[in-house]
């Protein structure tokens, strides 16, 4: 063989590693994933204690994520993501005076990692699991119908890892995702024509979240102002599949921790929403503003001012029960959106 094709061919089929950065190579030169490692390598099997926590996006709440490592019972961490870098690995792991064994972030490219036999190791021996931001369509493209599905759920189901997500991390936890197949849609947009092609619903197979199911969640809420394209989707599920299907919301800076028992409480500066639709929509139509009006009480919506210590409450068990919130009614005139104070 030529001396040449031969270091090309050595070269192609590297795994290049150090002790904090593993990059894996196709022959092609393009990364599977990346892999950043901090803390202990040496596995520690604990005994978590489950749950779920949701982030809104922008700045991470620091005491909403000092209980999700709590959760973790001290064992290992695994970030999960599909662009960035090694941002948590130290904010995980020292920053924020919790014991933990270790922080590993793996970056995926594409989908062939998720067949990666080091991945799957990484999934079956965290006792948390973190999504990172980015774009959701990623997540679902990169790791719908692959082997990580099975996992991630068996890790939930069988070993009761704590788990949760940020900003689009945080969107695909629901049992119902905007999907970004087609980008992002303002609400005006999404108000005016309800069956626009940006508007994609998916479902990541994989992640049956009992305390989230039949629930759609939307992040960034207020400061990109959500409401109305939030409200086109639950439309959408509860008139064209005949699903009762809720809503969970959550401004930046603002996240909601829920316990075991699906007591959800919300941490930080700004406000999360639970969205209770209690009537069906009126006019649901391709090419026509949306009409879900009800006499103005369409949709009941609890809502809750996050604190410090995430001292205020909703119950995901049976929806009705808050501590610290108040209700609102939401409801849509000829595409527009309205909400007032409950009666």
């Amino acid at each position: 063989m030529n001396p040449l094709r031969f270091i090309f061919l050595i070269f192609s089929l590297w795994i290049f590693s150090c002790e904090n950065q593993i990059v894996k190579y196709e022959p092609n030169f393009q990364p599977q994933y990346k892999s950043f490692f901090t803390g202990n390598k040496n596995d520690k099997i604990g005994s978590p204690k489950g749950g779920i926590c949701l982030m809104g996006g922008s700045r991470e709440n620091d005491n909403a994520m000092r209980w999700f490592l709590k959760q973790a019972d001290g064992g290992d961490i695994l970030v999960l993501r599909a662009s960035g870098s090694n941002g948590y690995n130290d904010y995980m792991y020292s920053d924020l005076g919790v014991d933990i064994n270790s922080v590993e972030s793996i970056i995926v490219d594409n989908r062939h990692a998720s067949i990666d036999p080091y991945i799957r190791d990484r999934i079956e021996k965290a006792e948390g699991i973190w999504f990172a931001g980015g774009n959701q369509w990623n997540y679902i493209n990169y790791w719908k119908g692959t082997p990580v599905d099975s996992l991630i759920q068996d890790a939930v189901e069988n070993r009761n890892i704590v788990i949760g997500g940020t900003s689009a991390g945080m969107a695909i936890l629901g049992e119902y995702i905007f999907s970004a197949e087609k980008g992002t849609i303002s609400s005006q947009e999404a108000l005016a024509n309800p069956f626009d092609e940006r508007i994609k619903i998916d479902s990541l197979d994989y992640l049956k979240l009992q305390l989230l199911d039949n629930v759609i969640t939307d992040t960034h809420y207020s400061q990109r102002d959500r409401q109305g394209r939030h409200l086109v989707m639950i439309a959408r599920l509860i008139k064209n599949k005949g699903i009762a299907v809720k809503g969970v919301a959550i401004d930046e800076r603002t996240s909601i921790c829920i316990n075991k028992d699906g007591v959800a409480s919300v941490y930080g500066e700004n406000k999360a929403f639970f969205i209770k639709p209690v009537s069906t929509p009126e006019n649901l139509i391709n090419g026509s503003p949306l009409n879900w009006d009800h006499d103005s009480t369409a949709v009941n919506v609890y809502c809750i001012e996050g604190t410090a210590n995430g001292s205020k409450n909703f119950n995901l068990i049976d929806w009705e029960k808050g501590s610290g919130g108040y209700w609102e009614n939401w409801y849509i005139v000829n595409g527009v959106f309205y909400s007032k104070a409950s009666d």
